[in-house]
């Protein structure tokens, strides 16, 4: 289809000379246009600029939108979920606010351990039709590209079962969506005291056959306090590269646990969570092609410290940030909230959060050169807000959806 978008009051992160990400104080600068057109073609952005210099045939499009007071944003990428889940966990939410921490529910058998075994009772098919409800209200939201894990099934069956859901959405879902292989998640209770035993099930028997049947594009390892050591995730990280997948890697959300530093070591796309990160930590990610993510959904859920996002970009980092949707500790795929929870938790100004959300989290899905910004030639995902009166206002009005209308692979949703 093509689509003509005119009168836009203002066309937001508009590219001429496309970059990969921003760091540090270029996490500042959000370019636009004032009075805009953004015009369609094929489901690519084709040209876009100033009404003041509007030459375009109108009747030459086949939908044409007045975008009068309206603004228009490339839409979210939320490069970490585990929104391909069984049923809800609300029970353990009641405990956690009786006091038990994240660690003594995982300990006595709740936590990933409960998804999983719920898992086994769940079909390809209904965990398919569950995720697709997700997918249709993130979409409404914003949301144009996510990344989903596996690493609720824990056996080799079950892990590809996930995986084959994953694969089914892609097919079903007009977002953009990458997957990524989580088998090193938890340690199942049949493998407690026996961990290298599961490290080397993963190795010699998971990735292989995920990689057989081409099911994910990237690995992720849960490298952290009480869960996989260093030793273990480059174990699995190193077999994983064998066959072609990129790192991904849990770090740092429960202790200083050698996983930032880990996944730098082996080119990690994205370390993702980073509660804990010091001077050790953002020296290692200086320089590095590792894109830090910060998940506030999480931490802000579990009641945990926040990872120092604004220390983090003042040091000259980039900095993402992603949604962790997953039944246990971030129930919401909302990015809208994450944008807003990036300025009013973690300090980030309004414009260093849409970048974190937008540009810099593609890059931690693999997906620059195509989305997060409104470039010629990328793919045509983005969102018409409602009136609103400035860009602050997209992370200021925390408790409302700004989205009116949402146009994936260039067409109308």
């Amino acid at each position: 289809m093509s689509i003509l978008i005119t009168n836009i009051k203002k066309l937001v992160q508009t590219e001429t000379k496309p970059v990969k990400f921003r760091a540090g104080r270029q996490m500042t600068e959000l370019p636009f246009i004032e009075n805009a057109f953004l015009a369609i073609k094929d489901g690519k952005i084709a040209s876009f600029g100033e009404m003041n210099n509007f030459k375009l045939q109108t009747s030459n499009f086949e939908l044409n939108i007045d975008a009068s007071g309206k603004m228009v944003f490339p839409s979210f990428c939320d490069s970490h979920t585990h929104l391909v889940y069984p049923a809800s966990r609300e029970i353990e939410y009641v405990d956690k606010i009786k006091g038990l921490s994240y660690e003594e529910i995982a300990k006595r058998g709740g936590g990933i351990l409960n998804t999983a075994k719920k898992l086994k009772e769940t079909t390809v098919a209904e965990l398919v039709e569950s995720a697709l409800e997700r997918l249709g209200e993130i979409k409404k939201l914003g949301t144009g590209a996510v990344e989903i894990k596996s690493g609720y099934g824990l056996d080799t069956e079950q892990e590809l079962k996930m995986l084959y859901a994953i694969r089914k959405l892609k097919e079903l879902s007009p977002l953009t969506i990458k997957a990524t292989f989580l088998g090193a998640h938890s340690i199942p209770l049949e493998f407690r005291g026996r961990q290298s035993e599961y490290v080397d099930l993963i190795i010699n028997e998971m990735i292989p056959m995920v990689a057989a049947e081409d099911l994910a594009d990237y690995i992720d390892v849960f490298c952290d306090k009480g869960f996989f050591t260093v030793e273990d995730t480059e174990r699995i990280l190193m077999a994983g590269m064998k066959y072609g997948l990129r790192p991904k890697i849990h770090a740092n959300e429960l202790d200083y646990s050698g996983g930032i530093q880990a996944g730098v070591k082996y080119n990690a796309l994205s370390v993702d969570h980073l509660e804990y990160t010091g001077d050790a930590e953002i020296e290692a990610l200086i320089n590095s092609e590792t894109m830090p993510t910060i998940l506030p959904g999480a931490a802000f859920f579990l009641g945990m410290t926040y990872a120092p996002a604004r220390r983090m970009i003042d040091a000259g980092l980039p900095v993402a940030m992603a949604s962790d949707f997953n039944p246990g500790s971030s129930p919401s795929g909302n990015m809208q909230l994450i944008l807003s929870m990036a300025s009013i938790l973690y300090k980030l100004t309004p414009e260093e959060a849409i970048n974190a959300v937008t540009i810099n989290s593609a890059y931690a899905m693999g997906l620059e050169e195509e989305l997060g910004s409104i470039a010629v030639g990328k793919k045509a995902n983005f969102f018409i807000t409602k009136e609103i009166p400035t860009v602050e206002f997209m992370p200021y009005a925390y408790g409302s959806n700004k989205v009116e209308t949402v146009i994936l692979n260039g067409e109308v949703q």
